[in-house]
């Protein structure tokens, strides 16, 4: 975008600001509400989890140990197993975070960082249970169903980038697991870092609440960007000139699916009242959460602007576990039954309830994934 350009959408953006005040201010706060209630639990204390982590050697412990089971599978180093867990447990932008700071140090080549930002980066599960399959469809069981289908068509992406940029003679040899040496290896980078622990523990505060403040800004604004665009009848022009095209697909279907392009929160909801049909509301919200919207979009480039990783491998990656997790999802649900009772209250009736059940589903699926590790690379190792 030329300067000028620049220039004149910023200046639309404040005129409109000024023109609809309550607009902005309703369409920030429920931004905030939603970082508040979801994110914030779920980013906060594994942000400053994963700092802490990084200080003490454990990324580096787990290098050595995951190495046999990460580099066949997905050509990245063991130390990269430690993104992927806490991008499925933390949702966005925690994977973008974590890989940015492993390429800031060297721990990882170019390629391998566009790797590993291409599938680290997905919607925080407390976020699908709560507040999508308890809140929005009520029926908290779907929330497995989303859960699988967002998370295999990750994998499957994950897999698929493998083949990324893979140049003759790239393949790395792979060590088998050593305790010996991933002890050594962690005790190593614990004396390369000579600060204090008061010292340590007050950066990774400081870091994590930094940039969790960063993510409060980037939903707020793209809620008030987001309500200025329907305001404007922008995104109601781009659904009616869609039906136009496409006549099977009714207008407010394509309303959800515009906004959910812009801001996956707003889509999903829009979703609820286009569609009747649960095989469509399903198929549409997980649609919708691969993608992740242009919000996320901002948040990765902004944290990966300190690097040379490249962009479009991330937007391609995008499009590519939208378009897996919807069909994940039809099939799930054909073999699926969905009760109505509520059989995971993930969303209860305080804020503390909620802070609770959202770090404590968290906390499961990170103990589960590095556990899945670190036995199938053990299962490796017996093998050979």
């Amino acid at each position: 975008m030329s300067t000028v350009a620049r220039a004149l959408a910023l200046s639309l953006l404040a005129l409109s600001m000024f023109i609809y005040p309550q607009e902005v201010l309703s369409s920030a706060g429920g931004g905030l509400t939603l970082w508040w209630r979801f994110v914030l639990p779920a980013l906060l204390p594994f942000f400053i989890l994963s700092e802490l982590l990084m200080a003490a050697g454990f990324v580096h412990f787990l290098g050595i140990l995951l190495e046999s089971f990460m580099r066949p599978l997905f050509r990245l180093p063991g130390k990269a197993a430690f993104v992927v867990a806490m991008g499925y447990t933390s949702g966005f932008p925690m994977g973008a975070v974590l890989t940015a700071r492993l390429r800031q140090t060297g721990e990882i080549t170019r390629v391998e960082g566009e790797r590993l930002l291409a599938f680290t980066n997905n919607p925080s599960p407390g976020f699908m249970f709560g507040a999508v399959a308890s809140g929005m469809l009520g029926k908290p069981t779907l929330g497995i169903v989303l859960v699988s289908s967002v998370y295999l068509a990750n994998i499957i992406v994950g897999i698929l980038f493998r083949f990324y940029r893979v140049t003759p003679g790239s393949q790395q040899t792979t060590n088998l697991p050593s305790f010996k040496r991933a002890w050594y290896e962690m005790k190593n980078a614990q004396a390369k870092d000579n600060r204090a622990f008061g010292q340590i523990l007050g950066d990774a505060i400081r870091q994590s609440t930094t940039t969790v403040l960063m993510v409060a800004g980037f939903m707020a604004f793209f809620s008030v960007i987001l309500r200025l665009l329907n305001t404007w009848h922008i995104t109601l022009l781009l659904a009616t000139l869609s039906h136009s095209v496409i006549r099977i697909v009714q207008i407010p279907v394509f309303l959800a699916f515009f906004n959910g392009l812009f801001e996956m929160t707003l889509g999903c909801q829009e979703t609820i009242r286009a569609l009747s049909s649960l095989h469509q509301q399903v198929a549409l919200i997980t649609l919708l959460m691969g993608w992740g919207g242009l919000s996320v979009f901002a948040q990765v480039a902004g944290l990966i602007s300190g690097t040379d990783l490249r962009f479009s491998s991330f937007v391609v990656a995008r499009a590519l576990q939208a378009i897996i997790a919807l069909g994940l999802s039809q099939l799930l649900l054909l073999v699926a039954k969905v009760p109505t009772s509520s059989l995971f209250p993930i969303q209860g009736p305080s804020t503390s309830a909620l802070w609770w059940n959202t770090w404590q589903l968290s906390s499961f699926v990170f103990v589960g994934i590095m556990t899945i590790f670190l036995m199938f690379s053990l299962i490796r190792q017996s093998v050979r």
